[in-house]
């Protein structure tokens, strides 16, 4: 069975960092892509970040680069979100997707794989 799973959220000042994990399982192919995403109050969800595990290709939003970093752990079937400087406008729930092939895009509506979320909240 597939399965996404996150974990590492919690309440962080401004300027301060986060890690967050995405546990994969029941993953059959080794040509998969993992993005994260998020969605705050109000707002649309829209992507952050994505992963290829097949070569490590990496792909970010805009307003993350220079601040976030994905990386992959495939022995462990992991994914991670390192979240440095963070901002007050960073706060969302945070999921986890996946896709197959190798393409690193953010679309959400090329992912058909969603893990539960985990709330980021960054305030004083």
């Amino acid at each position: 069975q597939l399965q996404l799973v996150e974990s590492g959220g919690g309440l962080v000042q401004p300027g301060g960092s986060l890690r967050l994990s995405c546990a994969a399982s029941g993953f059959t192919s080794d040509y998969y892509v993992i993005g994260w995403f998020r969605q705050a109050p109000g707002k649309e969800r829209e992507g952050v970040s994505s992963i290829s595990s097949s070569d490590g290709r990496t792909y970010y939003a805009d307003s993350v680069k220079g601040r976030f970093t994905i990386s992959r752990d495939n022995a462990n079937n992991t994914v991670y979100l390192q979240m440095n400087s963070l901002k007050p406008e960073d706060t969302a729930v945070y999921y986890c997707a996946g896709r197959r092939g190798t393409t690193v895009v953010l679309r959400t509506a090329a992912y058909g794989l969603w893990g539960q979320g985990t709330q980021v909240t960054v305030s004083s």
